[in-house]
């Protein structure tokens, strides 16, 4: 699809830069007039505010793109960036159009222009804290609105628009029973004082079927060794910079690192990095400030958290998160990593984020992680 020229995105917009309260940011001008890949129709994403599951949003694509925060003090979250309809075209006369929607030429909302969309990026300013930011994972409950988590609808649509596969989605419902079975394990054995003696097996059984499968995942929900107050180890970067190689520890290693929360240091491993383990990928950056989308205060960490190349949540293993399209960067502990030789090939590494057979399957169809509260904060 090809982006819209900077003057008929303007003029989709209303006074504050939205269209259907979606912001158009600054950092997007520099995609006018450019040609992109769809990586996933926006039908569903989750909420990293008030972290409620999954909203509903209209009309909205992925692309291959992402903030570079330069509108918005240089946050580094670098978040994919939401594109309504209105704003694209085909990128050529015999490429059929993303909906009904974006045929439309783009409708005149309100009076807007390049000097109110950096104004609204701003939406106050607090002495100690800096500036209130608003961006569209800020304001991303006014864009979208409620979606039951027991409606089939969106996983249908998830299949239909080509966003995950029918082998990806049976695999998600498959690790949602055992997810739930074990922790419902979990709970009878604490009430029992058997502690997790009746979730080890039913935990080791879901392992066994994975290790049948390809690319099959180990159950990605099992607890830290390190008592919750104990200090968790502490490894400096080193010479880890972007562009250097590593590789994500097993499993196992990683475990002996969290505390009972599943934190080392503060920061969060979730289920949606466990498929990542023992694979190669690049360092992509080094995060040392992002902004709470609750708040929209910038966060600024002690020491930086590391983002990796293609790596990103898949929202295969969170329940309120389900085949969330977002991509939403994890971060990584350099304790959680091992630097390799750069001349050594990438290994088994993950997909890009838009691989070509996907992106070539989306265009005849209608197309278009969670981070934690905790995985945002550097303690």
């Amino acid at each position: 699809m090809k982006v819209r020229s900077r003057e008929e995105i303007l003029a989709t917009l209303d006074e504050d830069g939205r269209l259907d309260g979606m912001p158009f940011m600054p950092e997007m001008l520099g995609y006018c007039g450019q040609t992109f890949q769809v990586f996933k129709r926006a039908h569903k994403a989750c909420d990293t505010i008030n972290y409620s599951g999954i909203r509903k949003i209209e009309h909205t694509v992925l692309l291959q793109t992402r903030c570079d925060g330069s509108a918005h003090g240089g946050c580094e979250a670098a978040c994919s960036l939401f594109w309504n309809e209105a704003w694209l075209e085909p990128a050529a006369p015999a490429e059929p159009m993303v909906s009904s929607h974006a045929e439309q030429a783009p409708r005149r909302v309100g009076p807007c222009s390049v000097e109110k969309l950096i104004a609204a990026t701003r939406r106050g300013f607090d002495p100690e804290k800096g500036p209130c930011y608003a961006c569209q994972a800020t304001e991303f409950l006014s864009a979208t609105r409620p979606l039951s988590a027991y409606d089939p609808r969106p996983y249908i649509e998830d299949v239909r628009s080509g966003n995950i596969d029918l082998a990806t989605l049976l695999h998600g419902a498959v690790y949602r029973v055992s997810n739930f079975i074990v922790r419902r394990s979990e709970r009878l054995g604490q009430r029992l004082g058997l502690g997790d003696a009746l979730a080890r097996p039913l935990m080791a059984c879901y392992d066994g079927l994975q290790k049948l499968l390809p690319d099959g995942v180990p159950f990605p929900r099992r607890k830290g060794s390190i008592p919750v107050g104990h200090p968790t180890p502490n490894l400096a970067l080193g010479q880890l910079a972007p562009g250097s190689w590593v590789r994500v520890k097993p499993y196992a290693e990683i475990l002996a690192t969290l505390d009972g929360n599943n934190k080392t240091r503060g920061l969060l491993f979730d289920a949606e990095h466990v498929p990542y383990c023992n694979k190669e990928f690049a360092v992509r950056s080094l995060v040392q400030q992002i902004i709470d989308e609750k708040s929209g205060y910038m966060i600024r960490f002690k020491s930086p958290s590391i983002i990796l190349e293609n790596v990103f949540c898949q929202g295969a293993h969170s329940d309120s998160r389900m085949f969330c399209p977002r991509a939403i960067f994890p971060y990584w502990r350099p304790v959680w990593l091992t630097p390799v030789e750069r001349g050594r090939g990438a290994g088994p590494a993950m997909a890009p984020a838009c691989p070509p057979q996907a992106a070539a399957s989306i265009p005849h169809q209608r197309v278009i992680w969670l981070r934690e509260a905790s995985n945002r904060c550097d303690s």
